[in-house]
């Protein structure tokens, strides 16, 4: 019996993990414009109650890009997908989403939110050349851990772009070599 559930666990994280992206787009393209702003906007509030650093970052930031759900899910080949809002000063300005592959050593699935703080005008101008801004492609995008983020001050950050991923829920494990893509969309 055991073995029979394991195997049919097995199958439906295959299943999910080969097609994470083409259903999740379909559930999530019927999010509205004013109820992704709204998410987003939560979502900052609960990533600054939790890390000082991106409170202090905000202001200073020319926008703010706000992922406040992105599921992840993978076995050997996994899948992300995720739709944000652009806050430029408490206001959203555009939307957009993002999407991944990976292939490797993984196994699992989970959901978390992903706050990019553009720091210069120049950095949010790459957002939308070439049909997509490619994450490690263009301007330095430096990933803040809980470390970094306890010891840094804003008067030493000189990066371009600076990326939160924050509430983290559910277990994703491996090795592997993965890439994502953000592009702007139009939400219903």
């Amino acid at each position: 019996m055991k073995v029979t559930c394991f195997a049919g666990a097995l199958v439906a994280l295959v299943t999910l993990a080969g097609g994470t992206a083409a259903p999740l787009a379909q559930e999530k393209g019927k999010t509205a414009a004013a109820e992704l702003t709204s998410e987003a906007k939560t979502a900052l509030q609960a990533l600054y109650a939790q890390v000082p650093l991106a409170k202090e970052l905000g202001p200073k930031a020319v926008a703010i890009l706000v992922f406040p759900e992105v599921t992840k899910a993978g076995l050997g080949i996994g899948g992300q997908y995720g739709e944000g809002a652009l806050l430029r000063k408490g206001t959203a300005t555009a939307y957009y989403k993002t999407t991944g592959a990976s292939f490797g050593l993984q196994a699992g699935a989970q959901k978390y939110g992903y706050a990019m703080f553009f720091m210069n005008a120049k950095a949010l101008e790459q957002l939308n050349k070439a049909n997509g801004f490619e994450v490690g492609v263009g301007p330095s995008v430096v990933l803040v851990d809980e470390g970094m983020a306890k010891t840094t001050t804003t008067t030493t950050l000189k990066d371009d772009i600076y990326a939160f991923v924050f509430g983290q829920k559910g277990l994703m494990a491996g090795l592997g070599i993965q890439g994502n893509k953000i592009t702007q969309i139009t939400p219903k």
